[in-house]
C-alpha cells in the first residue's frame, strides 16, 4: 500500500470514531427520555415525509411492519400520533403527528442545538471556519 493510502485509510478511522462520538453526544442531549430514539425517528420520519401507512413508515425506517405497529401503538398511547382510515383502502390506516409531537421534535431540536451551540463557542474561530468547511465536505460524503 502506498503512503496516500495509508493516510487515508488512518483518516477513515479517525473520521469514523470522531463521528460516532460526536453522534452518541449529540444524541444524549434529549429532553423526553420516555420516548425512545426509535419513536424519533419514526416521529421525524413522518414531519419529512407527512402521514403514511405503517407499512410504508416502516420502509423508511428499514423495519419489519410487525416492528414499526409496536412503535405505532407506542407512539398512539403517548398521544404523539394518530389514526385515520385510509381514504382508498379500507384495509389500512394513516399515521400523522399530533400538536404534541410536533412540539416534542421541535424540543428536541431546539435542545440539541442549544448544547451544539455552547460547544462551538468555546472553539476558536478558526476552528468554526475549519468545522463550517467540514460540514459542507461531510454533506457532499453523505450524499454521495
Amino acid at each position: 500500500m502506498g503512503k496516500t493510502t495509508l493516510d487515508t485509510a488512518a483518516l477513515a478511522h479517525d473520521l469514523r470514531l470522531a463521528v460516532m462520538r460526536f453522534s452518541r453526544r449529540l444524541r444524549n442531549q434529549r429532553v423526553d427520555t420516555s420516548v425512545t430514539l426509535t419513536h424519533l425517528a419514526a416521529l421525524s420520519t413522518l414531519k419529512r415525509h407527512g402521514p403514511m401507512s405503517p407499512g410504508e413508515l416502516a420502509g423508511h425506517e428499514r423495519v419489519q411492519p410487525p416492528s414499526m405497529t409496536r412503535v405505532v401503538v407506542a407512539l398512539e398511547s403517548k398521544g404523539l400520533v394518530t389514526r385515520t382510515p385510509h381514504p382508498t383502502d379500507g384495509r389500512q390506516v394513516v399515521i400523522d403527528l399530533t400538536p404534541a409531537a410536533e412540539q416534542l421534535l421541535g424540543e428536541e431540536v431546539r435542545a440539541r442545538e442549544a448544547w451544539l451551540t455552547g460547544q462551538l463557542q468555546q472553539l476558536t474561530a478558526e476552528e468554526r471556519t475549519v468545522l463550517r468547511e467540514a460540514s459542507t465536505i461531510m454533506d457532499k460524503l453523505a450524499s454521495g
